[in-house]
């Protein structure tokens, strides 16, 4: 077999045992040393190839595809720093447990460390940040090699796809010349496939759960960060069967779709609840099952701390369990359908879940209410997700977006799904993500952004020019790092706005035309709701929010103290 034979038969027999293994989507950014394999995708009819110029908005476009999908994603990137360009979504990528598989090419090894260019050490260059990672042997004519190159892959992907979820790098050196021959048949691929079992609980250790979660008196389920899709209605059927409180995380997509009789179960408020000394002192449990991620309320993680529930299990199907607060008691190692399905006996004071209900009743009604003087970011949110339509897909950046959405967003009937990059908590490649998150899903989309996290990935629009795309970014300008001036830097107003504050005065109009966005400035709520009920005529569009840092950090606590003297005066 020839050398040009030889690559061709190697690249697609990666190619075929990554769609055997179940990728449908490939992410690749242009590169000489890539060539041969982004060919032998761009030719194989079942994965879909999208192509992104910029590697760092790239790793962030295939994060949303996997983080909508939660199937593996390629990711493929020449030698040299356009890999390293990767690291900041793969490390988001590890923490929020999502299936990548990047795929670096590489110099062969005769060129490794002697000074040839486009050659570093790729290999462990994402460090403890990927799951497994292997370096790929140089094509040649040898079974031995190609039963090898199926079985890394299927490994690989099967690592990817075992909980926790996560990243993995396969690097894949290749000597000149990187032509393929497009009329080469697909080898024929010897490892078929990837049966995986699920985690069930034996009939004793369904027995311990029983009789730990059996025996509460004053339970609470706390749902964390999940992917919509998931069976809802064995979430409320628990809660409705024990009768206890459920403090849903925006991201636990719960606050979506909620059953008629499960809405005061619902609690939606608990962030602003908790801030009240009063009620966190009354409020307590006994014993909470968590499922997920920690939710972004910082209250609820102190509120937790200083209570540390006598009972506190952790559902998890992976053995790191998330337990960032150290209070865990128990460890239940199972898909949390398992635990949420069991019939337990409950004992729950009605008078405990009561306190919970009425106090989120009272919260919900006074922050809808509530207005400030002036126009606030507050205002801008709560308008804005009173408008947005049934079967939309709504993505938040980290930092203020992500605790207005906690504060604003109440529970809804109508099928809203959110999403968010909560892994690291970073304000990078956010634009990217929410663009990868509309191309798997296909809804309607909405990003809710801040003016310094849309500037840091203002290049993952690059991918709008190359691919149809339907997404609103609503951009909250105040001219700098909002959420600073709710931290303890904000009450030393030496170099403050240099450090953090960081004002830039930009507008976004520009970018705007660059791009063939459709564009609208706002600096009113009539001007806002004016905005949104205007037909959308481009494929992306920007609503740019005009508001000012101090007004937001005043409107914002006297809220949270108006809401804690109604509940004092209420006595929960």
């Amino acid at each position: 077999m020839d050398n040009r034979k030889t690559l061709t038969n190697h690249v697609r027999r990666m190619a075929e045992s990554l769609v055997r293994m179940g990728v449908e989507h490939a992410v690749i950014s242009p590169g000489s040393r890539s060539t041969p394999l982004a060919y032998a995708l761009a030719s194989t009819e079942q994965v879909d190839v999208h192509l992104h110029v910029d590697e760092r908005s790239a790793g962030f476009f295939a994060l949303g595809i996997a983080k909508a999908t939660q199937l593996p994603v390629i990711l493929l990137c020449t030698s040299g720093t356009a890999a390293s360009n990767y690291h900041p979504a793969v490390t988001e990528a590890y923490y929020a447990r999502v299936p990548l598989i990047v795929i670096t090419a590489d110099r062969p090894h005769e060129l490794r460390d002697v000074g040839a260019p486009q050659a570093i050490r790729q290999m462990g260059m994402f460090g403890e940040h990927v799951k497994y990672d292997v370096d790929l042997p140089i094509p040649e004519d040898s079974t031995a090699v190609d039963d090898y190159l199926e079985r890394q892959i299927a490994r690989s992907v099967g690592m990817a796809l075992t909980e926790p979820k996560g990243p993995v790098h396969l690097n894949a050196p290749f000597r000149e010349p990187l032509l393929i021959d497009f009329e080469q048949p697909v080898p024929s691929i010897t490892f078929m496939e990837r049966i995986a079992g699920h985690m069930s609980m034996s009939a004793d250790q369904e027995g311990q759960l029983s009789n730990l979660v059996g025996s509460a008196t004053r339970g609470v389920l706390i749902m964390g960060e999940w992917i919509p899709g998931f069976d809802k209605s064995k979430v409320w059927a628990f809660a409705e069967r024990m009768n206890w409180p459920v403090l849903c995380d925006p991201l636990s997509n719960l606050r979506t779709e909620v059953p008629e009789s499960c809405k005061h179960l619902c609690i939606d408020t608990y962030d602003a609840l908790l801030k009240n000394k009063g009620f966190a002192a009354e409020a307590g449990p006994d014993t909470v099952i968590q499922i997920g991620p920690q939710p972004v309320s910082k209250p609820l993680t102190l509120f937790l701390k200083n209570v540390r529930p006598q009972t506190f299990v952790v559902v998890d199907e992976a053995p790191i369990f998330r337990d960032p607060l150290g209070i865990a008691t128990h460890h239940v190692q199972v898909n949390p359908m398992e635990v949420l399905s069991m019939d337990f006996e409950s004992r729950q004071e009605s008078s405990f879940t009561k306190k919970w209900t009425a106090a989120n009743d009272l919260a919900s009604t006074l922050t809808e209410s509530f207005r400030s003087e002036g126009i606030q970011e507050g205002d801008y949110i709560r308008t804005f997700l009173a408008s947005l339509p049934e079967g939309s897909d709504l993505i938040s950046g980290s930092s203020m977006p992500i605790r207005d959405l906690d504060t604003y967003f109440r529970k809804t009937e109508r099928d809203i799904a959110l999403f968010s990059n909560r892994g690291a908590n970073g304000i990078d490649g956010v634009v990217s993500t929410a663009l990868g998150i509309q191309i798997a899903r296909r809804r309607p989309a909405w990003l809710l952004i801040g003016d310094l996290s849309f500037m840091h990935d203002v290049n993952g629009l690059l991918i709008s020019r190359m691919e149809t795309m339907d997404l609103t970014i609503m951009v909250s300008n105040n001219d700098g790092g909002g959420i600073f001036s709710y931290l303890p830097q904000a009450s030393v107003q030496n170099h403050f706005e240099q450090l953090f504050g960081t004002p830039t005065g930009l507008s976004f109009a520009p970018i705007a035309d660059m791009y063939g966005i459709q564009y609208e400035l706002v600096s009113s709520i009539e001007q806002l709701e004016t905005q949104l009920t205007k037909e959308k005529t481009a494929p992306l569009r920007i609503i740019e929010m005009i508001s000012e840092r101090e007004q937001n950090v005043q409107a914002h606590r006297e809220l949270w103290r108006y809401i804690g003297e109604e509940l004092e005066r209420n006595e929960f």
